[in-house]
């Protein structure tokens, strides 16, 4: 378990580097971040001034070393746009784009796993051939199109829902959060939705194929022969050897919510990182592009992982596979 993690440590640090060096790049050949901090009117005396606080006038390797020190400590420097340490804007919109991330999950596994459990043991039912036309639907139309039809619905014809913003939030130390209040939820129930679709049509049709799969295996037609009750079968056996490649994928959709909810943020005008990014890009803030760069592959190396790690939990067989290969 030790050495399976020593390796696990060791990949998650060359992938660092690697995604370190990508984003080291974007400040070589994305725009030059001198004229735009001092503008195009500033004189070579300036610019050459500039350069050298900046570190800019050293080799190629000595800033990128510089660039990975800085980086493990968190700092990448000022916003070209703002003016402001970038750390401290990843800071402030870190908490709304994880708070999203996280209920949209929790909603897609909450809803996904039963629809698909349902959709596996009541085959050629309606309501099976319902689910999966829902699952056809919600994996084929873009998030954008959801999110703009949901504002249509329920904020513009209904008004039941805002169709923008995060609400009021309560900041608990250096964090804040909407989920404390009622009007908070209100805010974050449609963005919630539409980042929620794409994950819970694809865990669902998951969930389906697999446990279709694992109800084929010789084991559960043993347990079939002894006589077990089939909700001991469908839940005690089938659904947790089904849940093996269901946590693989929820654990890096995870990541993919963070890093993707660049375009429901953009829809809803949700305060989070992925609005914070499409405005540095719209800026070539460089400094912003590279810390988000960082944080998301930090993200999905971390979640890869604890989903490393919970296969031991749920699989007994790499349990023993790694007993016996010792």
């Amino acid at each position: 378990m030790l050495v399976f993690i020593l390796r696990r440590l060791i990949q998650a640090i060359v992938v660092m580097v690697s995604v370190a060096f990508i984003a080291f790049m974007l400040f070589q050949y994305v725009g030059d971040p001198v004229y735009a901090m001092l503008g195009q009117d500033a004189t070579p005396e300036q610019i050459s001034a500039l350069r050298a606080d900046l570190g800019l006038d050293k080799p190629f390797f000595v800033q990128f070393w510089h660039f990975l020190v800085n980086a493990v400590q968190g700092d990448f420097g000022l916003s070209l746009r703002q003016g402001v340490k970038v750390s401290a804007l990843i800071a402030e919109r870190f908490p709304a784009t994880l708070e999203l991330a996280l209920v949209a999950a929790v909603l897609a596994l909450v809803v996904g796993v039963p629809m698909g459990v349902y959709a596996a043991l009541r085959r050629g039912s309606f309501m099976s051939q319902v689910f999966m036309t829902i699952s056809l639907l919600g994996v084929s139309l873009p998030t954008f199109l959801i999110g703009i039809l949901l504002i249509l619905v329920f904020s513009v014809t209904l008004g039941w829902f805002p169709s923008f913003g995060r609400g009021p939030v309560t900041e608990l130390g250096w964090w804040s959060t909407g989920l404390l209040s009622a009007k908070g939820w209100h805010h974050i129930t449609l963005p919630a939705i539409t980042l929620a679709i794409f994950q819970l049509t694809l865990i669902m049709r998951l969930v389906r194929a697999e446990m279709l799969e694992v109800l084929r295996t010789d084991y559960i037609k043993f347990a079939r022969a002894r006589g077990l009750h089939n909700r001991a079968i469908y839940f005690g056996h089938a659904l947790k050897n089904t849940l093996v490649p269901v946590i693989t994928i929820t654990g890096l959709q995870l990541g993919g919510l963070i890093a993707f909810a660049i375009i429901t943020e953009t829809v809803f005008q949700w305060p989070g990182m992925g609005l914070l990014f499409i405005q540095a890009v719209t800026f070539a803030d460089v400094p912003v592009m590279a810390a988000y760069l960082c944080l998301i592959a930090l993200i999905f190396v971390v979640i890869n992982l604890i989903v490393d790690l919970l296969y031991f939990v749920v699989d007994p067989r790499l349990r023993v596979e790694k007993s016996a290969g010792h």
